[in-house]
């Protein structure tokens, strides 16, 4: 079973280093514009309240030459996030016991690229992007978890030798790990 500790990999990847900044919305204070300001849960990160801002479709660009320096030292300040890896692994935590996730679980260690992640409904996510038929571990259960939900959240990861699914049900059920030798045309 893989959940005990596992070796830094050679290349200094970790979930560690591998943290992403926190990101934040972008918004402009009505009435004073050319200076953008990060956006948080109660108006803005200078502290200039939400009903008095304008938001943009856009995240708040720390470096950028129009950033408010308050909200920009705020959210260089602010706690980093795990990582695509990192939050899969959490999930996958949760998987029946086999070979394929423990497989999974120390190609995320290893930092692996997690090529997608979506949510949608299971018919279309099944037919344009598990690619079932392509699998040879793990294939029924993950069949059965398309057939059963209408809509359901999909990952996939690719490691050198492996293509891996993770089945991530909305109703609260255990994620499924299914894989194939990965294509390497």
């Amino acid at each position: 079973m893989l959940d005990r500790m596992i070796d830094v990999p050679a290349d200094g990847w970790s979930f560690a280093t591998a943290r992403e900044p926190a990101r934040f919305g972008a918004c402009q204070v009505n009435g004073a514009p050319g200076v953008e300001h990060a956006v948080g849960a109660r108006g803005t990160l200078c502290g200039k309240s939400a009903r008095h801002t304008t938001g943009y479709l856009h995240l708040f660009d720390p470096g950028a030459l129009q950033s408010c320096r308050r909200c920009r030292r705020q959210a260089e300040a602010a706690p980093t996030k795990p990582c695509a890896q990192e939050r899969l692994h959490d999930e996958v935590r949760g998987a029946a016991h086999g070979r394929a996730r423990d497989d999974l679980l120390a190609a995320l260690h290893r930092g692996a690229r997690v090529a997608l992640w979506i949510s949608g409904p299971s018919a279309s996510l099944a037919k344009h992007y598990a690619k079932l038929d392509e699998l040879t571990d793990g294939v029924g259960p993950a069949a059965a978890a398309f057939a059963a939900a209408s809509s359901i959240s999909l990952a996939r990861v690719d490691d050198a030798s492996w293509r891996f699914i993770v089945v991530l049900p909305e109703d609260g059920g255990s994620p499924l790990v299914a894989r194939g030798p990965h294509d390497l045309r």
